[in-house]
């Protein structure tokens, strides 16, 4: 029952006159601020997608391209990264992009109360116009990370009018320099835009509105998009892909993934920090050995997506190699718990409330309670779930990173000291020595040491226990063409067509 009246409003849809214009594209959960200064849910980066463009774009394979800005160069060995913008370009609000209004809109990242961009930007110093279509952001000191976050919200420019602007204010009407601008949103039901005629690149935007959808239910996104309700939906579940590749009605896109599904432990982030799981590595040592992720992956996914213990996958130049994936050890994890002074242990487990985390969680809860951990499960829609987080209102969580090109992108703003996304406050001076080791250098071995070095620490302390990196999957109606297949999952609208109303 719940599914069908879940079905109604969007079935609804149908029934009114067609259009080739209005693209209908479906999310796992409804995202938090339209804010790309504060925002921190992968559903806002959907969104963000068609709303704000960057300085700069990553390609299918990784490669940095150009968007708002059309050149780039490292000045001063490597203490300045100097922008050439993009003639032509307009915000929302008509304003001009401009080597003053870039630099505004950076800073804005850096000055904001709660940005969760500063820790993303670095060591920067000044931010400052060094020509009328030019912004240069100094640094003081090399940060070789830097250019790959100016490829994802920290690049994301507002027009000098809102840079100063944040709460329900900015909220209203976000001026961004992107294909479309916000004309509404109904919390947990919709957002919508509509085309901005003086994008730069209008000749490759196809649809004259967007509708975004958070639909929690896997099977009822896929209902919708079988139905002709959606155009586009985030994250097919494994389990849907071989009835999906059966039906001429619907495709699948397919690509690989920057990100990774962990659970994170509250070790120091107020009262409810104060718990075996919290405050003893060897209780957290025995939840990782009671999982085994491989079956997991197979049981919960289909076998499709990648086991992983870290923050890539083990391909790549920067997996710490010393530490590879522990198999599933039952005997030891009891063994451990005894020696932290429990027979058996209870953690209470919080889960965004869709269908994928739910099956993982699942999964996860029996083999824990064979080593004699006791989970219990609370399913909390995503944006509260990560309010709390933020608050310290959780002992464990279960969540995913959409991940960066730059692994510096993936655990520094979790595993440093007092930074935004570090919910259970972790805090370990070595690992961070380490990890700015490796910031400062922009030599891959040495950059590889320093974090194969942190990373002995902070796998040993377990503040989070990463559990698997998916592929990208979307769907689509039959009639879209043009979706790329990009490894951040993000659903570009340029070049898409083939709407069906």
């Amino acid at each position: 029952m719940r599914r069908i009246l879940a079905l109604l409003p969007l079935l609804a849809c149908l029934a009114q006159p067609a259009t080739a214009q209005h693209l209908r594209i479906g999310l796992t959960s409804d995202p938090d601020v339209l804010d790309p200064t504060l925002s921190r849910t992968v559903t806002g980066r959907q969104v963000f997608a068609a709303m704000c463009d960057k300085l700069v774009d990553i390609n299918e394979k990784l490669e940095i391209v150009p968007q708002l800005a059309t050149a780039w160069r490292w000045d001063q060995d490597g203490r300045a990264l100097v922008f050439t913008l993009r003639d032509g370009v307009r915000f929302h609000d008509g304003e001009a992009l401009t080597g003053e209004a870039a630099a505004t809109g950076l800073r804005r990242h850096l000055e904001t109360q709660g940005s969760t961009r500063r820790a993303e930007m670095g060591p920067v110093s000044e931010i400052v116009a060094t020509g009328p279509m030019e912004v240069t952001i100094r640094l003081s000191e090399p940060f070789a990370p830097l250019l790959a976050a100016l490829a994802d919200r920290a690049g994301m420019l507002v027009s000098p009018r809102q840079a100063r602007i944040t709460g329900a204010d900015f909220q209203r009407e976000p001026a961004c320099a992107g294909p479309f601008r916000l004309t509404r949103r109904i919390a947990q039901d919709r957002i919508e835009l509509e085309r901005f005629d003086g994008y730069w690149d209008r000749a490759n935007i196809h649809a004259q509105r967007v509708t975004y959808r958070p639909i929690t239910d896997s099977t009822v996104r896929l209902a919708n998009l079988r139905s002709g309700a959606l155009d586009v939906m985030e994250r097919v579940s494994p389990s849907d892909v071989a009835e999906m590749r059966r039906d001429q009605r619907v495709r699948v896109v397919q690509a690989p993934s920057l990100a990774t599904f962990y659970i994170a432990i509250n070790v120091a982030n107020g009262a409810r920090a104060q718990t075996p799981l919290g405050q003893d590595a060897r209780v957290r040592e025995a939840l990782e050995l009671a999982i085994d992720r491989q079956a997991l992956v197979n049981v919960a996914f289909e076998g499709l997506w990648v086991p992983a213990n870290q923050a890539v996958p083990p391909d790549h130049p920067f997996y710490a190699r010393s530490v590879p994936m522990p198999a599933r050890d039952v005997a030891r994890a009891r063994t451990l718990l005894r020696e932290a002074g429990h027979q058996r242990v209870r953690i209470k487990l919080s889960v965004p409330n869709t269908t994928d985390y739910l099956q993982a969680s699942e999964v996860i809860q029996a083999m824990a309670a064979e080593a004699g951990i006791d989970i219990e499960i609370q399913l909390i829609e995503t944006a509260t779930l990560l309010n709390q987080w933020t608050a310290g209102d959780f002992e464990a969580l279960m969540i995913q990173w959409s991940g960066r090109a730059d692994l510096d992108g993936n655990i520094y703003a979790f595993y440093a000291c007092g930074v935004p996304l570090n919910g259970g406050r972790y805090c370990n001076r070595d690992v961070d020595a380490a990890m700015i080791e490796a910031r400062r250098s922009v030599d891959p071995a040495v950059r590889a040491a320093a974090y194969d070095r942190a990373a002995r620490q902070y796998l040993a302390d377990r503040p989070y226990i990463n559990l698997w990196q998916p592929l990208t999957l979307h769907g689509v109606g039959a009639s879209m063409q043009g979706l790329r297949a990009v490894p951040d999952g993000l659903i570009r609208v340029q070049g898409l067509t083939g709407a069906r109303g």
